[in-house]
């Protein structure tokens, strides 16, 4: 691209904090969110536990009556964007609407509505199910509901790839802004699975934690003793824009999108490949996208899966891409602090890495004990650590052997 994309405004709704503010303040402590899940019974899950948000409903902006119309993945997007909003300080009153756009990505749609509705529709028969249902569950929903909430008439999209979901998304978004298609768009991802059937369906994939007795040390990446990721919810969205049209508009940035790097494994439809070829090359071609030597990266966020294949993998990409210099770079999976939010979390992921640009700070990797011998590198465990983090890589992977990488700058 040929100017810099910032990142003008962010809104975040997560299991750690439903604003910015706390988010940050909270994952700094480095402690964990990972709770029992009770708001059904989940006794023979073999995985029950997940990052849950509990206090949406004091944090919204919503009528009763729309709420009663969408699913809680499109609610969690309503409330994160309205943040975003704000925090851009765009005047909606005096802009072109039909220039703002909404990109958003997440795995599995709104599977609380659906569960509801095709039960009811099951004990009661057709006349039992919501007119709404159609619209509410589905993965373009909170696009959608977005656009329609706001007016947004802009070029808008809704990505489905996975735990990849919303970084394509975030890319897609940039580009757009980029070709001068659209002048702003909020991008980003939301996810909601922590209902009877969508926690049913994740545990069949068996990379989930069943740590059910110890939730708060249960999601534990590169640690020996790791047993799989734990689930989380919530959604994470940014407003992005033009370097020149943010200066214009005089407000201060969290940092820019400057470069992607994807590839496919091409092996499995759900497992990844059994080396590291096809990560290395997603990041190689993230830095070359990004103009940046190997050297200037000065933090990774991880993706962070705990499971002995994944974990395995990544740290393998990262010594064969960067060799020595791996040493110099500052590593971590926040995301064990709240769980894995499938295909929200790399918008929450680039949250949290420019966030850590702002305060200078590297969030911790919580939860390590024991060191796996083949995943021996340092990645900041259990405790943050100051550090200036100018340059950032973000990596996302999903099933199937999607990889993508994001580059970050912060200046």
């Amino acid at each position: 691209m040929n100017e810099r994309i910032a990142i003008s405004g962010i809104g975040v709704v997560s299991p750690c904090g439903l604003k910015k503010e706390t988010f940050w303040a909270n994952l700094k402590r480095g402690i964990s969110f990972i709770d029992p899940v009770t708001r059904f019974d989940a006794s023979l899950y073999p995985s029950r536990i997940a990052g849950q948000v509990h206090d949406l409903d004091h944090y919204t902006h919503l009528s009763g009556r729309l709420i009663k119309k969408i699913d809680v993945f499109s609610h969690m997007a309503l409330v994160a964007s309205e943040q975003a909003l704000q925090d851009s300080a765009i005047d909606l009153d005096n802009v072109d609407k039909t220039r703002i756009g909404v990109f958003m990505g997440n795995a599995l749609g709104g599977w609380l509505f659906a569960e509801t509705e095709l039960r009811d529709m099951y004990i009661e028969g057709k006349q039992g199910i919501s007119p709404f249902m159609a619209s509410a569950w589905f993965a373009a929903a909170p696009q959608g509901q977005t656009t329609i909430y706001y007016g947004f008439k802009g070029y808008s999209k809704t990505i489905v790839a996975d735990k990849a979901s919303s970084a394509l998304a975030l890319w897609y978004a940039a580009k757009i802004v980029a070709q001068d298609k659209n002048d702003f768009v909020l991008a980003g991802g939301m996810e909601a699975p922590i209902t009877p059937y969508a926690l049913l369906c994740a545990n069949t994939n068996g990379n989930l934690s069943k740590n059910n007795l110890n939730p708060k040390e249960a999601y534990r990446p590169y640690d020996l003793y790791r047993d799989g990721f734990v689930l989380g919810e919530g959604s994470g969205i940014v407003m992005l824009e033009k370097e020149s049209q943010a200066g214009k508009r005089g407000v201060a940035v969290y940092g820019f999108l400057k470069g992607i790097g994807f590839s496919s494994d091409g092996y499995h439809y759900s497992r990844y490949r059994p080396d590291s070829s096809c990560l290395e090359y997603a990041i190689e071609e993230c830095l070359k996208d990004a103009a940046w030597n190997k050297k200037d990266v000065d933090y990774i966020c991880l993706d962070g899966e705990a499971t002995a294949m994944g974990d395995y993998l990544e740290t393998q990409a990262l010594k064969n891409v960067f060799g020595s210099a791996i040493g110099n770079i500052s590593l971590s999976a926040p995301k064990s602090m709240f769980g894995n939010l499938l295909g929200a979390q790399t918008a929450l992921d680039l949250i949290v890495t420019v966030l850590s640009m702002k305060n200078n700070t590297v969030l911790p990797t919580i939860n390590y004990l024991m060191e796996d011998p083949y995943c021996d590198l340092d990645y900041t465990f259990n405790k943050a650590l100051t550090r200036e983090i100018k340059k950032a890589l973000i990596i996302a992977r999903g099933r199937g052997g999607i990889n993508v990488v994001l580059a970050v700058e912060k200046e």
